[in-house]
């Protein structure tokens, strides 16, 4: 890297990108119970959305097997609704305390719009690098029209960046690719 020109704010911006894209792979359901794919459901409970390991607590007794387990009896019906709602394929049994959810085998048709969901997901996550990159490149040229670097950094950042860019693309691919070996497995 140049003595100029600093790109760890880029990078660590990349990086966010890149986990934010993990974290939404890990909500996409394969055939094993995973308590990460019920993050994105939030619950209507005490006047506000909230998530749903605010309000209960998310167990794995079995490897096909969740059990989410309010903290407040009374909500137990709006999260088996909001459980419904987020369309996640999964049809939970409720005892009157806790909630099961078991995890089917997932169908052909739904392992596809699993891994189109996933790779709508990598695609979010390289436009997001890319736009640190769109954003940085602009700073770097007003660096250069303002005089405090000079045309020689500015190439030689601007190198650096693509890089950078480049290494956080193929991160997100093999997580991608990762996420769909995950998803074909029977």
């Amino acid at each position: 890297m140049s003595e100029v020109v600093d790109l760890t704010t880029a990078e660590r911006r990349m990086q966010g990108a890149l986990e934010s894209v993990r974290r939404e792979f890990g909500s996409i359901r394969t055939g094993r119970a995973n308590p990460a794919i019920l993050d994105r459901v939030e619950v209507e409970a005490y006047g506000t959305r909230m998530a749903l390991k605010s309000v209960a607590n998310i167990g794995v007794p079995e490897p096909r097997l969740l059990t989410v387990t309010p903290f407040d009896p009374q909500t137990l019906k709006t999260i088996e609704r909001a459980i419904d709602n987020a369309d996640l394929g999964l049809n939970p049994q409720n005892d009157g305390r806790i909630l099961r959810l078991p995890i089917p085998e997932l169908t052909e048709e739904r392992r596809k719009k699993l891994i189109r969901m996933a790779r709508g997901y990598a695609e979010e996550g390289r436009v997001a690098i890319r736009n640190v990159r769109r954003d940085e490149m602009r700073d770097l040229s007003e660096l250069m029209k303002m005089g405090e670097i000079s045309q020689d950094d500015e190439r030689r950042a601007e190198a650096e960046l693509q890089q950078l860019t480049n290494e956080y693309v193929k991160r997100v691919d093999a997580a991608l690719s990762d996420k769909e070996a995950e998803l074909l497995e029977v």
